[in-house]
């Protein structure tokens, strides 16, 4: 049986998604050799790291020994990158990027790297929506778009947020900040690292070092569920700070508030504390690699940040790990039913105390009624006469 190999790809549009974060997504109709064809839908993220992984497996055709050979295209960087900033002289468009990906000598085009990026996967058939949050956004592709080749990125927006501190960064993946940096996030991670751009750079930068220039609050976070969700360990972490907890794989706990900066508020039994988001996974949902970010170290904590500069004058608000723990579903039921025993043990305390002048005195009992033969008996003549 023949392998299964990619005989076109058409870029369809993108959407903007709000749920489990903001982010983009671009819609491919995928065509392969055995006639079908498949709707798929990637970040640009996503896209972003295949070609990364893609130029490593093949740095002849990628130009890293010399540029003269290079036949891997250039990943465009899209308009919405950099704004007004961006200039008309880009190296072409994504949906050229795939054209000229397709049409790589078979090697390259067919080899399992790129043939199982463009698979359908699970979420392409059963996108993640959630009724509490906006429904995505979507933009199509112009029907005139063949011929006049354009990317389709004009009515996207990005937020523009401000540098608090200097960030050196660890991996090849990750983005240097300086204080007072402005950049554009492309997308928020619920690990609490997004992916920014920052003229010609892009990478992964922690949350933390970042912060909105409308205000200090972040209005895109969801409010605590003090009910808690239920989720699965699945990276062990040693608290570095006070208020962390410690867990080990395969713990089970509740998560009570996600923060967008990937520290999120958990209960373990009676206990709550900050723990890594990406170290987590929803209980009942199937194991999934959450891509590169399985590898990295958890993101920095805003606590944590030396000369963190906000330009805001109001700090941004802190909920205790107190006030977590009292608002609590379980605490409050806790504290019902040990009040509900606390009475209980009163009421018989009061009961067996209780002087016995106070008590009510027992009524005597009414005799019972004579019968008519025993009235006849011991009555009087005149009585007895009445009677009869």
């Amino acid at each position: 049986m023949e392998d299964a190999f990619i005989r076109h790809i058409e870029l369809l549009g993108y959407e903007k998604r709000f749920f489990p974060s903001q982010h983009y997504v671009y819609m491919f109709l995928v065509k392969w050799n055995d006639l079908s064809e498949k709707v798929i839908y990637r970040r640009f993220t996503e896209i972003y790291e295949f070609h990364k992984a893609l130029k490593e497996m093949f740095p002849i055709e990628s130009g890293d020994i010399n540029m003269e050979n290079r036949i891997i295209p250039h990943l465009p960087a899209p308009k919405w990158f950099d704004g007004q900033r961006s200039t008309q002289n880009r190296q072409g468009t994504l949906a050229e990027y795939c054209y000229t990906l397709v049409n790589l000598p078979h090697k390259i085009s067919r080899c399992l790297h790129v043939v199982n990026f463009f698979k359908v996967r699970h979420d392409d058939m059963n996108p993640v929506t959630d009724s509490q949050i906006k429904k995505p956004e979507v933009f199509l592709l112009p029907k005139d778009a063949k011929k006049n080749p354009s990317d389709i990125t004009g009515p996207i927006v990005l937020q523009t947020y401000r540098a608090i501190a200097d960030y050196e960064k660890s991996s090849t993946s990750e983005m240097a900040l300086k204080a007072e940096d402005m950049v554009d996030v492309v997308e928020k991670s619920e690990s609490g690292w997004w992916f920014c751009q920052l003229k010609n750079k892009r990478g992964w930068v922690p949350a933390a070092y970042l912060e909105p220039m409308d205000g200090p609050d972040e209005s895109e976070e969801q409010e605590p569920n003090y009910a808690g969700e239920q989720y699965i360990v699945q990276k062990s972490y040693t608290a570095m700070e006070e208020d962390e907890l410690t867990l080990k794989e395969g713990d089970t706990v509740e998560v009570i508030h996600k923060l967008l900066d990937g520290w999120w508020v958990i209960r373990k039994d009676e206990t709550t504390g900050y723990y890594p988001s990406m170290y987590l996974q929803k209980a009942g949902e199937v194991n999934t690699v959450k891509s590169e970010l399985r590898n990295r170290s958890a993101p920095p904590r805003r606590s944590t940040i030396r000369n963190a500069k906000s330009i805001h004058k109001q700090s941004r608000k802190q909920i205790s790990q107190e006030t977590y723990r009292r608002n609590s579903r379980k605490y409050i039921q806790s504290r019902k039913k040990m009040k509900e025993n606390f009475q209980k043990v009163a009421n018989i305390i009061i009961e067996k105390n209780e002087p016995e002048e106070n008590k009510p005195k027992a009524q005597p009992a009414v005799p019972p009624r004579p019968s008519k033969d025993l009235i006849l008996n011991r009555c009087t003549e005149s009585t007895r006469r009445k009677i009869l």
